[in-house]
């Protein structure tokens, strides 16, 4: 898969009590390489919400458990663009160890106003560094 790669470490306070991670930080992995793809493209979610009052919600999300991570493993999130819309982004998102793939994530974000949640386009900037995404020039720094 092109895209964007974002490494990460499982932590203590990402497992279970049996060391397994815990459903929902699937969730926070992937949170966070959406968030670093933007950052190294040079579209950080503080410059949308600082310029333009903008910022991503998560409007849907389709998660497939397949395989768990455990305490102390390395893991890769993958993170690729399908399609941009005027307002909507889908992408979708793959946790891997080792290149076996734990969870698929299909995610659809939309472009809200912060102050009322009202949808609002995409600014150009960022609909370009999302065909990036899409276009797959980008692997990521971490």
């Amino acid at each position: 898969m092109s895209g964007h790669r974002f490494a990460c470490r499982v932590y203590f306070e990402d497992t279970d009590a049996g060391g397994v991670v815990y459903h929902a930080n699937y969730l926070r992995f992937a949170e966070r390489a959406r968030t670093e793809a933007l950052r190294d493209l040079g579209v950080p979610h503080a410059a949308l919400l600082h310029e333009f009052g903008l910022i991503f919600v998560v409007r849907r999300i389709k998660l497939d458990y397949l395989r768990p991570a455990r305490l102390d493993e390395s893991l890769e999130v993958s993170t690729r663009v399908l399609a941009v819309a005027a307002s909507r982004v889908e992408l979708v998102q793959i946790v891997r160890r080792e290149g076996e793939t734990l969870v698929e994530a299909e995610v659809i974000l939309a472009c809200v106003r912060q102050r009322d949640g009202k949808p609002a386009r995409i600014p150009p900037r960022w609909r370009d560094a999302l065909g990036v995404l899409a276009a797959g020039q980008s692997e990521g720094r971490r």
